[in-house]
């Protein structure tokens, strides 16, 4: 449950370096070579890529090397379709073929003696999973995102812009981390200590009333994009899980929403919503995707399936406050369980997408397996909710043809289970292994 406080703004000067703002961040993501190494275990030496993904570095990044998984059964979110005794070639960090034995033929021989081979007899076989809601701030958080099978995620912004030099080890160190969109600092009335982060924040530390100013909030937004930020995150209404706060308050309003989402020039924005009211500023203002929702209105959701609106319902974030020890948790919980979940029926029912968000934070992380198990509780089915975890996330996260599907020149990314996921509702809470971006990072066959 996102209950901890990670509230963390003309653009940055030129003389500022990037570089050095980042360097702090990649201290604190806990990012070194050590700690790379361990991460990445006994995966097998990727090998030099030909593009450098650092213009100012001399070196290259690293290609991974070859993964073959056979005897599986092969799944297509996006058709329903599978395919029996299927082989899936990854190379070089891409998919380079998917199908039959027979089809598949070629493939295997060129890679053949130095692919590492997984036996998927009886089980299953999923592109790598997409959370679109996860608070990653060091590498011990992203190998538990990583065990549970989610393989690309949407950061639901970070302290100290962890998020933003974790995004960047995929490329150098295959494996380490899943595929990320950083959102670097939360866009909230109160930074926090986050104003540590950056010099660029000193003018916002003196606000007496916080960030609250169209014009600040923009200046935030800009400073998050440039320290690498891809994604804005934002809030309509203080937090759900900490008792002493009251989701149903509005903290920004329509207007200053949209000042936000203007100057986030076109990167998605995904807005905390708990209130109607704040849930339908937040559509009016063009975000990209509402966190939570729980009081959506049948007018609000009709509105986001005409705007393209994307859903993140966060199951698991809100149904477990039923079990908190604190009764004023425990109240919500029971009473928002039912109110979600009628939410997330209603909305797909209206043509609302409906996509797969954990809300974990650091090492309190729930399996993404958990979050779709929950959307087939609320009224999905399985092959819906598989598609919120694999096909409309990637969608959402602008990595539709690459992430979410086992396609020629996909994401090398895929989980192998030990159930049907386009009949079984807890198929992906029985991850067996996991290969993200060509290395395998877990393996229990």
């Amino acid at each position: 449950m996102c209950n901890h406080d990670h509230s963390a703004p003309a653009l940055p000067p030129e003389g500022l370096s990037r570089r050095g703002v980042l360097a702090g961040a990649t201290a604190l993501a806990g990012i070194t070579l050590a700690s790379v190494a361990a991460q990445l275990g006994n995966a097998p030496a990727a090998h030099a890529g030909e593009q450098p993904a650092a213009p100012s570095y001399h070196g290259r990044p690293a290609t991974p090397g070859a993964v073959v998984i056979e005897g599986g059964t092969i799944v297509d979110p996006l058709t329903g379709d599978a395919i029996a005794d299927g082989v899936l070639v990854l190379d070089g960090g891409k998919v380079t073929a998917v199908g039959t034995r027979d089809a598949t033929r070629k493939a295997v021989a060129d890679v053949a003696g130095r692919a590492q081979v997984l036996n998927a007899a009886g089980r299953w076989v999923v592109p790598g999973l997409v959370d679109v809601h996860v608070h990653a701030n060091a590498l011990a958080d992203t190998r538990l995102i990583l065990q549970g099978g989610a393989t690309s995620v949407r950061s639901g912004s970070s302290s100290f812009y962890q998020d933003v030099a974790l995004a960047g080890l995929p490329a150098w160190a295959p494996g380490a981390t899943p595929r990320m969109r950083p959102a670097g600092l939360f866009v909230s009335p109160e930074l926090g200590d986050s104003v540590l982060a950056d010099p660029d924040l000193a003018p916002l530390a003196a606000l007496r009333n916080g960030i609250v100013d169209p014009a600040d909030l923009a200046y935030l937004t800009r400073v998050n994009l440039s320290r690498g930020a891809e994604v804005i995150k934002t809030r309509a209404n203080p937090r759900a899980g900490l008792a002493e706060q009251d989701p149903r308050e509005l903290v920004y309003d329509v207007d200053q929403l949209s000042a936000i989402v203007h100057a986030a020039r076109g990167a998605g924005v995904l807005c905390h919503a708990y209130s109607a009211e704040g849930i339908d500023g937040a559509v009016r203002a063009g975000v990209r995707s509402i966190e939570h929702g729980v009081f959506v209105t049948e007018a609000t959701i009709a509105e986001m399936a005409g705007r393209g609106t994307f859903f993140t319902p966060t199951m698991d974030a809100i149904t477990s406050m039923a079990r908190s020890a604190n009764p004023v948790l425990a109240a919500r919980g029971a009473e928002y369980t039912p109110v979600i979940q009628a939410a997330v029926r209603a909305a797909h029912e209206a043509g609302v997408t409906v996509v797969a968000g954990t809300d974990s934070f650091g090492t309190d992380v729930t399996p993404l397996g958990t979050e779709v198990r929950l959307l087939t509780e609320a009224g999905l089915s399985p092959l819906e909710a598989l598609r919120s975890a694999t096909t409309h996330a990637a969608r959402l996260l602008g990595w539709e043809g690459k992430a979410g599907r086992l396609v020629a020149g996909g994401f090398a990314d895929a989980v192998i289970v030990d159930a049907d996921p386009l009949a079984d509702g807890t198929a992906l809470e029985k991850v067996r292994a996991v290969v993200a971006q060509g290395t395998v990072v877990r393996n229990d066959a």
